[in-house]
């Protein structure tokens, strides 16, 4: 059987494009700490630096509505259909809000935990951010002592104009997926 050249010349560009890809995976933010995250996809938009602060900017609101027990606040930037995993379990917003906010807001209001951006990537209307924590303190009378890992997933939830200001423009993009998962910290 003969392949077409152009075929060729096509599977052989790709042999070439993809690995680069791998390479431009992040936009890093002033004032965060970024590694690499491998996505060939990143290649497929051009994406502004501000859409990268935007999406980071909604994750720190988020925790913050928690440290700050603003229940409200944290649920507004939670699409309707968001999905959380968290200790084992899955919960859809209704849930969460039930079940597993309170425990959080609780959590984090008495332990605050350091947070350190590892990743932020966006693929057209959808982005996801990866983060490490350090928490260490006292929690319902027992020492707390661990190390965390966080996914949020985001889309965006309309095109903004630009010409619209800041102040007056709603929130950007919601979140619809978190995973957390903890472990002891060991020495």
């Amino acid at each position: 059987m003969r392949i077409p050249l152009a075929s060729t010349r096509s599977f052989c560009l790709r042999l070439i494009v993809a690995p680069a890809a791998l390479l431009l995976a992040v936009v890093p933010l002033e004032g965060h700490e970024f590694r690499a995250v491998p996505s060939a996809l990143h290649v497929a938009a051009v994406r502004p630096q501000n859409d990268s602060a935007e999406i980071v900017g909604i994750v720190t609101r988020f925790h913050d509505a928690l440290a700050n027990g603003d229940s409200t606040a944290a649920l507004a930037l939670l699409a309707p259909d968001v999905v959380i995993l968290e200790s084992g379990d899955v919960e859809r917003r209704d849930g969460y809000r039930s079940h597993h906010l309170p425990a959080d807001i609780a959590f984090a209001r008495a332990i605050p935990g350091s947070r350190t951006i590892v990743g932020v990537s966006i693929v057209g209307d959808a982005a996801w951010v990866s983060a490490t924590s350090v928490t260490v303190g006292q929690f319902n009378g027992r020492a707390i002592n661990s190390v965390g890992a966080e996914l949020v997933v985001l889309t965006r939830t309309r095109r903004l104009e630009e010409s619209a200001s800041p102040a007056t423009r709603p929130v950007p993009w919601q979140i619809r997926a978190i995973h957390w998962s903890s472990r002891r910290k060991t020495p």
